[in-house]
């Protein structure tokens, strides 16, 4: 299925905002506001939510950021999960932790996020996890009936294996998998994950992209230290810095993958724009899985 199904176009990287409020940086309305003008100033227009975040108010705290600039919704795209409840103070009725991708648990989240982000839209709406309940009849439903109104524009999933994906885009056709990629997690290179995106011609993103900070830490084991050094002569060849050749060996791949920045510093997503400039050698990619791996490849 081609990508231009959809009318959704995100920018090369996406801010993940997940660590912006309550479980981060905790940022105020106007700090926040200072960072997403930023991004939109240096092109990175995408920003990825899900109603979880904060235990459910970081969709409230980027929505206060909106309705102090509402000339910034056309400028920018949201992305945005449902699908888990999860058990906190604002949700008192979520006695344990599940899934829910019924219709009307759907349609209820899509109005809720709406609502908290300050937007009549939603321009691309993801089932965060896998619901093993999952009816994909009831949810083409539910989709077709949030795209007729208007109130989301593209949908996909979050996490899904090759099987699930292909189940649940039988009945609905799927514009993204969002999904756990890099150095350190290199699983869907080899289980379909990423062929499966390309012969869909649907561009995946990159969740935890840098592997969550493991490779910058001061404790490293054998692993992180085979990478350094795979990596060190790697820097002064591309004069860059290594988050950024981390996410150039993303970038290298076919499926172009969309990589999920996940920090609340304005010079890390300056840093990480300078990474689309590297154009990574075919040999020094896999010098870096080598290193990843502890294995000479096959």
């Amino acid at each position: 299925m081609a990508e231009s199904y959809y009318p959704v176009q995100f920018s090369p990287l996406i801010i993940g905002t997940m660590r912006l409020g309550k479980w981060g940086a905790q940022m105020t309305t106007e700090q926040l506001a200072a960072f997403v003008e930023g991004c939109l100033e240096l092109g990175i227009t995408s920003f990825d939510h899900a109603d979880i975040y904060g235990d459910y108010t970081t969709e409230t705290d980027f929505g206060k950021v909106l309705e102090a600039h509402p000339d910034w919704r056309s400028k920018m795209q949201i992305i945005t999960k449902c699908g888990i409840c999860r058990v906190c103070e604002n949700r008192p009725d979520h006695r344990i932790k599940s899934y829910d991708s019924s219709p009307e648990h759907i349609e209820a989240s899509v109005n809720n996020s709406l609502e908290q982000l300050a937007t009549n839209y939603i321009d691309c709406l993801l089932i965060h996890r896998p619901d093993f309940l999952m009816n994909p009849i009831e949810i083409e439903k539910a989709v077709q009936k949030l795209l007729e109104q208007g109130k989301i524009r593209s949908f996909g999933v979050s996490n899904f294996t090759t099987h699930q994906f292909d189940n649940l885009h039988k009945s609905v056709p799927l514009h993204t998998n969002q999904i756990e990629v890099s150095l350190l997690c290199r699983t869907a290179f080899e289980d379909g994950t990423l062929d499966q995106c390309m012969e869909y011609g649907l561009r995946p993103m990159a969740w935890s992209p840098m592997g969550g900070g493991k490779l910058f830490a001061e404790d490293i084991d054998a692993q992180i230290q085979r990478i350094r050094k795979a990596a060190a002569p790697m820097l002064v060849k591309y004069e860059c810095e290594l988050d950024q050749l981390l996410l150039a060996w993303l970038l290298r791949h076919p499926a172009r993958i969309l990589p999920v920045l996940g920090t609340s510093k304005l010079e890390r997503v300056q840093s990480a724009v300078q990474a689309l400039e590297i154009q990574l050698d075919r040999v020094d990619w896999y010098d870096l899985w080598q290193a990843a791996t502890g294995e000479t490849i096959a």
